[in-house]
């Protein structure tokens, strides 16, 4: 009897133990941000009562349809997750858990990471500017694009900013629009050449622009898988991975024939 006690009371100890570990780690602060769909804006319109494209010194064109850019919205940089919130976002389709480092890696003050995230949106929207100017065979020196987007930053609108500055100044070329008359989203980076880069948080991006309206989203072609995990019913994913191909994929669809698939 006493050794089937001390073994009890071994056993006992090592739960109670077990069960402290699993309550500090159940409140315990970790590494993470949620994740969710964010706000959208389109380019070819105003935000906030803002025009997001002018542009000067050479003729503009009335528009319709929309380009949409997309965002995610995370919680902030020093906000404290816990495995509770996790749980939570595991189980719903519009949350996501990603490492915090992932989300913010430019810094660990609220002032560093937006001086950042700024910075980005304005080398994206030079690079968007460039970009469309050199698609158009427009000299920067004469035409000048001014984009204005407020409370967003980071480079991924780059792609959107580039087609809206195509679509004011000559549309598809043909007199029509770039989105024939439709609500297409997408997201990207871009450089100056028309080199379309990759992003992340694609999923969540495309329920944002399907909660928007949009019917079409453009991708980087690199992300098709993640883009086709989980793509929302009803919109239309097209990968790209330039400027040019693009523009390839939009005359296709406009015309009823074929587009890029993942």
């Amino acid at each position: 009897m006493p050794t089937l006690s001390r073994r009890s009371t071994v056993l006992a100890v090592c739960a109670a133990v077990v069960a402290a570990l699993l309550a500090v780690a159940a409140f315990a602060p970790l590494p993470v941000s949620i994740v969710l769909p964010g706000p959208t804006a389109n380019v070819l319109g105003a935000n906030k009562g803002t025009q997001i494209i002018t542009v000067t010194g050479t003729p503009v064109r009335r528009t319709s349809g929309e380009l949409r850019m997309v965002t995610i919205s995370a919680t902030a940089p020093n906000a404290s997750v816990h495995f509770v919130d996790v749980w939570r976002a595991w189980f719903r389709k519009n949350q996501a858990a990603m490492p915090r480092d992932a989300v913010y890696p430019s810094g660990d003050s609220v002032q560093e990471i937006e001086k950042v995230n700024q910075r980005e949106m304005t080398e994206s929207q030079q690079a968007a500017t460039a970009a469309a100017l050199r698609h158009l065979g427009l000299s920067p020196s004469r035409v000048k694009v001014r984009l204005q987007l407020a409370d967003v930053g980071g480079p991924s609108a780059g792609l959107l900013f580039t087609l809206g500055i195509i679509d004011k100044v000559d549309g598809d070329g043909r007199g029509g629009d770039l989105t024939g008359g439709r609500t297409i989203a997408g997201t990207g980076t871009i450089d100056a050449s028309g080199k379309v880069g990759v992003v992340g948080g694609v999923p969540l991006k495309e329920q944002a622009a399907r909660r928007d309206g949009a019917t079409v989203f453009l991708v980087p072609r690199d992300e098709c898988a993640a883009a086709t995990a989980e793509l929302p019913a009803g919109l239309k994913l097209i990968p790209v991975r330039t400027l040019d191909d693009t523009l390839a994929a939009l005359a296709a669809l406009n015309a009823g024939r074929k587009t890029p698939s993942c």
